[in-house]
C-alpha cells in the first residue's frame, strides 16, 4: 500500500532549499566526523543576509532530527539505538556482531566509544555551532524589525539549549561554547554541569518571549512558543524550580491551544490489513507519521519533518533496527521447516495473506527490548493491564511472536497456524532467543518505505522515512507529574499520570504514584520518542536535587552520582541483562557500571585542547578531581573572548 502525505503539512523553503549548503555544513562525508573538535568551533560561513540566517535555521532543524536518524542514511546504529542500550528497557542483540555493544562497563572508555556514543558529541557541538552562528551574526543581517530578530535568537536558543541540555546528561561537565571563532581556541576548561544549566534556562526564558505561538505561525516544523516552554520546563526540573516547571506545564496544557488527542482522528492508515489487521484506535492514529503534523493533531508540540522521496527525508531503518530477525533458520516449525519467510512479491513462493514482509517489516534486532519492557512494566496494581492500547495485542498495536504465523508454503503441515517457541515435547523451537524471539510496539515501529513495498522484487522492508515528534503534550503531564512529586503534591503528580493512563484506555488506574511510576509511565508512552537515557539521567540529577526517595526507598546526592545513582538502580532492578551474568554474546557479557551514567569525554578531544585540560569523568582513565574548571557560565563566557 502505497501511503503519500508530502503535502499534509508546510515547510520552510528554507529547509527546502538549502540542501546544498546543509550537506557541506552538515558534513555527510567521513571526514566530518573523524576528530577535530576545534574545527566544530569555528563558523564555515558567515552569514550577512536573511536568506543566510534561513538556512543557518534550516541546518539547525535538520541538525535536532539528526539525532534520531542520523544525518544522513545509515543501515543500522541509529543514534537513538545507542541511547536506550543505557536503560532499563532495552540491550544491544545482533548476536553474530563480534563487537556487539555489551560490555559497557569495562568497553566504554575515552578512547573506544562504539556504537553513537562519540556522534552525540560530535552533533551536538556541531549544532552548538550552527546555532552560534545565528545568534554572532544576526546583528549584522539589515532591515530585521526587533521582533524578527528576537523570533531568530530565540530560536537559536532553543537549539543551543536543547544540544547543552543533551550534553551536560551524558556527559556532565563540558566545554561551553557560545561564540564563533575567528581563530582556533585551544584553551577550553570545562564548565561545571550547574553553571550551564543556569545559562539554558535564563536562555530559555528568553526564547519563550521572543518566539511566536504555533497560531501565529505560517509554517510547521519551527521552533514554536510551546516548545520553548517544554524545554524550559526541563530547565527548571535540572534546576530544582519545581514551582516554575509546574507553572510552565499548566500554561501548555490549560492556555496553549494543546490538548491530548483521546479519540480517533486525521487519516486511517492500515497497510496490509488483510496480513496485519489494526482495528482503528487513537493510539494507532497518534503515531502514524501521515498524522503527526496536522492541524487536526492537538497533542503535537514540535514535529520534525522526515519525509520519503524527498530532500528533507532519512530513512529510519526503524523494522531493521528494532525488530527480531524473523527471516531467520534459527526459528523453526515443529517440522523443522523456517519458521517465518520473507519472499518478494515476484517470488512463486510469496503469499499475499502472510506477506510479513510488507505488513510488519524485515527485523534484524540490532537491540532488543528487555523483559521489564515486553512484560512486567506493563503490570499496574499487580494486575496485567489488557485494556492499555500500547500494549494491546488484540486491536494490533503490539505485536507478539505468537500473534505471527508460519508463512513458508514448503511447510505444508504448519502453514497457517500460529508460531510457537516450543515443541509439544517442550524443546526450543528457536536456536537465539535474544536476536530472534522478543514482541515489540507495532504501532511505533511500522514506518513503511513505499519503495520496498511498491517493488515487486524487494524482499526487504526494512523502514522509510516519516515525520517525528520532538515534543508532545503527553510529555508534559509526565514532567508535570514529575514536578509535582518533587514538591510533595502526590495526589497532583497521580492524577496527572492517570490521565495518560486513561487516554490509553487502561483499566488500571494508580492510587498513588512515586518517581518508578512516572519513570515507567514514561517507558509506556514514550518509547523510541524520549531519549530515555538522558532522560533517566537528568530525572537522576533531579530526584537528588529533590532530596526524595526512589521506590526502594533511596536518596541520593548531586555530587555522588558516578557512584550511586536513580539510573544505575533501575538498571539493576529491571534490566534482566546487565550485570545478571545470564547471557554471553561472542564472548561478551552485558556489564553496565554505575560510573556509565556520566559518559567518558572523547580522549581525541581532550589531545587536541592543547592550551588547557578538559575535566575527565570520574572512573574513567585520565579522571582528575584537582583540574580547574568554570564554576559560572559568565567566567567561561568571557574566557571565549580575544585576549588583548
Amino acid at each position: 500500500m502505497k501511503t503519500n502525505y508530502n503535502k499534509s503539512i508546510t515547510i520552510s523553503k528554507a529547509l527546502l532549499l538549502s540542501v546544498a549548503l546543509i550537506a557541506g555544513l552538515c558534513g555527510c562525508k567521513k571526514s566530518y566526523l573523524e576528530p577535530d573538535p576545534l574545527s566544530v568551533y569555528i563558523p564555515s560561513t558567515t552569514f550577512s543576509t536573511k536568506g543566510g540566517l534561513d538556512a543557518a535555521m534550516a541546518i539547525c532543524d535538520k541538525q535536532l532530527r539528526s539525532y534520531w536518524t542520523y544525518f544522513e542514511y545509515t543501515d543500522l546504529g541509529l543514534p537513538i539505538s545507542t541511547d536506550y542500550l543505557f536503560t532499563d528497557v532495552a540491550v544491544a542483540s545482533k548476536t553474530d556482531d563480534g563487537n556487539i555493544f555489551t560490555d559497557i562497563a569495562t568497553r566504554l572508555t575515552p578512547t573506544e566509544q562504539p556504537e553513537r556514543v562519540g556522534y552525540f558529541w560530535e552533533q551536538a557541538y556541531a549544532g552548538v555551532k550552527y546555532a552560534n552562528t545565528i545568534l554572532n551574526y544576526i546583528d549584522k543581517v539589515s532591515g530585521l524589525s526587533d521582533t524578527t530578530r528576537n523570533e531568530y535568537k530565540g530560536r537559536a536558543l532553543f537549539h543551543r539549549s536543547y544540544h547543552y541540555l543533551g550534553l551536560v546528561f551524558r556527559f556532565r561537565d563540558v566545554p561551553l561554547v557560545t561564540v564563533i571563532l575567528d581563530v582556533p581556541k585551544v584553551d577550553y576548561q570545562s564548565t561545571k554541569r550547574e553553571a550551564i544549566l543556569q545559562m539554558l534556562t535564563e536562555d530559555m526564558e528568553k526564547a519563550v518571549q521572543w518566539v511566536p505561538a504555533q497560531e501565529k505561525m505560517s509554517l510547521i516544523g519551527l521552533v514554536n512558543k510551546a516548545s520553548c516552554r517544554q524545554l524550559l520546563l526541563k530547565c527548571y526540573l535540572a534546576t530544582g524550580q519545581w514551582d516554575k516547571a509546574i507553572s510552565q506545564a499548566d500554561t501548555l496544557i490549560n492556555n496553549s491551544g494543546l490538548s491530548l488527542m483521546t479519540a480517533s482522528f486525521g487519516n486511517f492508515v492500515s497497510p496490509y490489513a488483510s496480513v496485519w489487521p489494526v482495528t482503528r484506535n487513537v493510539i494507532w492514529d497518534l503515531h502514524r507519521p501521515e498524522n503527526k503534523g496536522i492541524p487536526a493533531n492537538r497533542e503535537t508540540i514540535l514535529v520534525m519533518a522526515n519525509r520519503n522521496n524527498t530532500d528533507m527525508g532519512v530513512k529510519m531503518n526503524s523494522m531493521r533496527n528494532w525488530l527480531p530477525f524473523l527471516d531467520n533458520v534459527g526459528t523453526s516449525a515443529p517440522d523443522g521447516k523456517q519458521a517465518v519467510r520473507f519472499f518478494a512479491p515476484s517470488s512463486t513462493s510469496f503469499r499475499a495473506l502472510l506477506d510479513y514482509k510488507d505488513a510488519i517489516g524485515r527485523g534484524i534486532a540490532h537491540i532488543r527490548p528487555t523483559f521489564f519492557h515486553q512484560n512486567s512494566l506493563w503490570a499496574v496494581n499487580g494486575v496485567n493491564d489488557a485494556g492499555d492500547l500500547r500494549h494491546n495485542s488484540t486491536v494490533g498495536n503490539w505485536a507478539r511472536m505468537d500473534s505471527l504465523k508460519y508463512n513458508d508454503p514448503a511447510s505444508t503441515a504448519w502453514y497457517g497456524k500460529n508460531v510457537r517457541l516450543r515443541n509439544a515435547s517442550g524443546a526450543l523451537l528457536c536456536t537465539d532467543t535474544v536476536r530472534n524471539w522478543f514482541d515489540w510496539p507495532h504501532y511505533k515501529y511500522y514506518i513503511e518505505d513505499v519503495n520496498e513495498t511498491g517493488n515487486p522484487n524487494e524482499a526487504n522492508h526494512r523502514g522509510g522515512a516519516g515525520d517525528l515528534y520532538c515534543y508532545r503534550l503527553a510529555e508534559t503531564y509526565l514532567l508535570r507529574a514529575e514536578a509535582k512529586f518533587y514538591k510533595g503534591d502526590i495526589a497532583g503528580a497521580t492524577a496527572d499520570v492517570n490521565k495518560i493512563r486513561q487516554r490509553a484506555q487502561c483499566t488500571q488506574l494508580y492510587t498513588t504514584v512515586g518517581i518508578g511510576d512516572i519513570m515507567d509511565e514514561r517507558a509506556r508512552e514514550l518509547n523510541m520518542e524520549e531519549f530515555r537515557f538522558a532522560e533517566l539521567s537528568r530525572v537522576s540529577y533531579s530526584l537528588a536535587l529533590s532530596g526524595k526517595a526512589d521506590e526502594w526507598g533511596n536518596t541520593y546526592q548531586v555530587e555522588n552520582l558516578a557512584k550511586n545513582s536513580y539510573w544505575f538502580q533501575r538498571i539493576q532492578h529491571y534490566n534482566d541483562f546487565y550485570n545478571k551474568g545470564r547471557v554471553m554474546v561472542k564472548n561478551r557479557a552485558y556489564t553496565m557500571a554505575e560510573k556509565n551514567i556520566n559518559w567518558p569525554v572523547p580522549q581525541s578531544d581532550i589531545n587536541a585542547n592543547g592550551g588547557a585540560r578538559l575535566r575527565q569523568n570520574e572512573g574513567y582513565t585520565g579522571y582528575d578531581a584537582g583540574i580547574q574548571m568554570w564554576t559560572n557560565w559568565q567566567d567561561a563566557v568571557a574566557d571565549e573572548q580575544p585576549k588583548k
